[in-house]
């Protein structure tokens, strides 16, 4: 059984920069993507980021495209997001993915979940 656990939420300031990170615990297979999505109050989960297989291509939604960057580290079973040029729309939660197997990177349907770490601009 596969655990992720996110840390790096917080408050920060529009303009600001935070660093997301999402350990995994248990195997997580080189070949499936992992993936960030988000969740404001009132709103659906949103995707952000996702990372493919092996690392080799990276996935971004509009809304967060030049500003964040995904990143995995597979020996350390790591997933990171940096967040640069951050916007009062970008509050939210925000949740780590990982798939057993490759699927399509920004579809929603991962097989395991964090708990969710929070994210919150002020302007």
């Amino acid at each position: 059984q596969v655990q992720l656990v996110e840390s790096g939420g917080g408050l920060a300031q529009a303009g600001g920069s935070l660093r997301l990170s999402c350990a995994a615990s248990g195997r997580i297979s080189s070949d499936s993507p992992m993936g960030w999505f988000r969740q404001a109050p009132g709103k659906e989960r949103e995707f952000v980021a996702a990372i493919g297989n092996l690392g080799r291509s990276t996935f971004y939604s509009d809304s967060v495209k030049g500003r964040f960057t995904i990143s995995r580290d597979n020996a350390k079973n790591t997933l990171t997001l940096q967040m640069n040029s951050l916007k009062p729309e970008d509050t939210a939660v925000y949740y780590c993915a990982a798939s057993r197997t490759n699927k399509p990177p920004t579809a929603p349907d991962y097989d395991y979940w964090g708990q969710g770490t929070q994210v919150t601009v002020s302007s």
